[in-house]
């Protein structure tokens, strides 16, 4: 018996494999315990390598860590530099794909290279400048420095930096620069000469407005950041960079208004991103998840946006951007409920039509989140609710349908989150015609073949057509997954059950906060609202901005703003 049960054991279960055929020698650790390798193959941080003096031996140094006999794109360039009729070895080192190589030729080995006034000097090796000072004219004499001579004569360049660090050189080579190495000097020059190729700034495909900006944001940090600049237009505006990864040093952008934006929520947000200890970062989403406050919850807690308009209006209202290299979306801190039931379009619309849309929002929210738990709860609990001519009605439509209402129900909800997921992943063209399939073939067919019935068809595609109301694509994932949960609810409890999930549902936002910020505010506690209730009021009326942010500026408008029809 206990042969059998090692036999079975040594079948089914997993045993980790300490002994391989393989075994390389060269590797510098003998010790198997996973701790150890990380802390040992973990780079320091802390620790940069200084740039040596010698150019034989930064050359080789470079080689070595950028791997050049393997990798084909990383370019070393020797040449002889002059200066001041003096020749001294240099080299470049650049990525080939990621920088002009037409400003290489011309405004760096030209100017290097060749003879030219700037290079050539006929006078004693000394630069003489003069100085007025109490109306006296003095001379000052300079001896000749190498590195200030290249630095301010040699280099044509508007972006050019000194670093006297490995480390500092390639994260800005890795980021499309190039760092010119001279013999004798301990520093590196570094110029930004970017060029690759990069998406052009099209009209938003996520977030479609009719009456508003046609632009959205890129992938590149730096083509964003532009589009931030263009629409504030201050010099308030303040856009702080860090990185994030051990390994890809991502680039990301935090972007605020200088003295109106609350100065703890911009150290908290620095602090966030500054503290994260990972390895890459490609994507804003990523970013999102490590920074929130209940990484558990479903609800958003971060405003996502591709369109600059919307992330201006925010920035203004007291708010953090953060921008991630990359990624088309930027993030919003902090996030709350009402702001992800706000269209950009709000604000460009007379205040009565917004609030009509918003209206129209509310009521697809609650049909989508209720409609399939309430029928359930209807139709298994409280069946005096239905007038009788209905209630036949149903009766009659489900005669010949073999599956309880509950099983039709999570059949119908099940099929219409594959026919949606089926239009996301699959060409644009095809999306379209598997929608129309699943949509009315697939419906008809299903009542046809008596395996649902009709009502239950309405139910579905009203809620169906509910949920793409909101504008939020993050929270309308929320919605989808509790109306399940009150699917539910329904069954087991009837309005009972909806009930309690609704008080529920409503403690966990009310507990919920965003950087410090109650995710129902200014409902929930309740404040002044200035003007940031969900339903608009005029334009002219929204004098302060929401006082749960605590922005330093908390006025944005005069009393009286229309003064050409209010003043005399």
């Amino acid at each position: 018996m206990d042969n059998f049960k090692n036999f079975i054991k040594q079948l089914f279960s997993y045993q980790e494999i300490k002994k391989y055929e393989f075994d390389l020698n060269e590797h510098p650790l003998e010790n198997n315990n996973e701790d150890v390798m990380d802390a040992t193959l973990e780079p320091l941080q802390d620790i940069k390598q200084s740039i040596y003096n010698s150019l034989s031996v930064n050359l080789e140094y470079v080689k070595s860590k950028y791997n050049v006999l393997i990798n084909s794109d990383i370019k070393i360039r020797e040449f002889y530099l002059t200066a001041r009729d003096k020749q001294y070895s240099a080299f470049l080192l650049y990525i080939d794909g990621l920088v002009n190589s037409d400003s290489i030729n011309h405004f760096i080995l030209d100017p290097l290279m060749l003879k030219n006034q700037s290079n050539t000097y006929d006078k004693p090796s000394e630069v003489v400048s003069t100085a007025i000072s109490n109306n006296i004219s003095v001379k000052r004499i300079k001896k000749f420095n190498l590195s200030d001579y290249i630095y301010s004569t040699l280099m044509p360049q508007n972006d050019l930096k000194k670093c006297e660090s490995f480390e500092d050189v390639f994260e800005d080579i890795n980021m499309g620069s190039c760092a010119l190495f001279v013999d004798t000097l301990n520093i590196a020059f570094v110029t930004d000469i970017k060029k690759f190729d990069k998406r052009s700034i099209a009209s938003s495909q996520n977030e479609t407005v009719i009456r508003g900006s046609q632009e959205s944001f890129i992938e590149s940090i730096r083509t964003n950041t532009s589009l931030i600049r263009r629409l504030v237009n201050n010099e308030n505006l303040i856009i702080e960079s860090t990185s994030v990864g051990t390994i890809t040093k991502t680039k990301c952008a935090i972007c605020y208004i200088n003295n109106l934006t609350n100065k703890d929520l911009i150290s908290e947000v620095k602090y966030r991103i500054n503290n994260l200890s990972i390895d890459y970062l490609i994507s804003s989403g990523q970013l999102e998840q490590l920074i929130i406050d209940n990484p558990t919850s479903s609800l958003p807690q971060l405003i996502a946006t591709e369109r600059p308009d919307k992330a201006a209006t925010y920035l203004l209202e007291g708010r953090v951007l953060i921008i991630v290299n990359g990624s088309p979306y930027t993030l919003i801190a902090p996030g709350t409920f009402f702001d992800f039931m706000y269209s950009t379009e709000d604000n460009n619309l007379h205040y009565k039509f917004s609030n009509l849309l918003k209206f129209i929002r509310l009521i697809g929210l609650i049909i989508a989140l209720l409609l399939p738990g309430l029928y359930m709860a209807i139709t298994n609990f409280h069946q005096e609710l239905i007038p009788t001519e209905l209630l036949l009605s149903i009766v009659a439509s489900r005669n010949n349908v073999p599956f309880p209402i509950f099983v039709e129900l999570l059949l119908m909800e099940l099929s219409l989150e594959l026919i949606r997921e089926a239009g996301i992943r699959v060409p644009f063209p095809l999306g379209q015609t598997i929608s129309i399939i699943g949509g009315l073939i697939l419906s008809d067919a299903a009542v046809s073949a008596n395996i649902v019935s009709p009502i239950l068809i309405i139910i579905v595609a009203i809620t169906g057509i509910s949920s793409f109301t909101m504008p939020d694509f993050s929270l309308s994932f929320h919605f989808r997954i509790s109306r399940f949960m009150y699917i539910l609810l329904g069954y087991f409890g009837g309005f009972l059950g909806i009930s309690l999930g609704l008080f529920l549902h409503f403690a966990v936002l009310c507990h919920l906060q965003s950087f410090g910020v109650p995710y129902l505010s200014p409902y929930v506690p309740v404040s002044n609202k200035n003007g940031n209730e969900y339903f608009m009021k005029p334009i002219w009326k929204k004098e302060k901005r929401m006082d749960a942010l605590n922005p330093e500026r908390v006025r944005k408008e005069d009393s009286i703003s229309i003064k050409w029809k209010h003043e005399f």
